[in-house]
């Protein structure tokens, strides 16, 4: 079985994310949707406006046909070293330095990593500041 993981923030859920975890999904047979947890965010970004708790944001990725598990995760490139996957899916959009890393062991330990293009015209951040 070719498993596939993805991670995220998924706050302010939107056709995008959707489309994301359909595409994931065809890379393997089971996705992994990791969610980073909200105090993380808060922790790193105190300014952040996180609209869903951890778990409302972990049952509504959940609710997904096509999303198999989810799971929580706080460093990008420590989850890539804990969870047991062979596709790592992520956006174009996704360069800062801990998704560098984690790209970084991925190629080091034999897992594939899949750039995802995002949806045209949806962004989270546009969504945030339009309300």
């Amino acid at each position: 079985m070719k498993k596939v993981l993805t991670v995220g923030v998924f706050d302010y859920f939107h056709y995008g994310h959707y489309k994301l975890f359909q595409n994931a999904k065809k890379l393997g047979d089971y996705l992994i949707v990791a969610v980073q947890d909200g105090d993380y965010i808060l922790k790193y970004k105190p300014e952040a406006n996180v609209l869903y708790t951890t778990e409302q944001r972990m049952e509504l990725v959940g609710a997904l046909k096509s999303v198999d598990e989810v799971i929580v995760y706080y460093d990008v490139d420590l989850v890539v070293q804990e969870v047991d996957f062979d596709v790592f899916a992520i956006g174009g959009d996704q360069k800062h330095a801990g998704f560098m890393r984690a790209v970084d062991w991925c190629k080091e330990h034999g897992k594939e990593v899949v750039r995802l293009s995002r949806t045209p015209g949806i962004c989270s951040s546009d969504i945030k500041k339009n309300l």
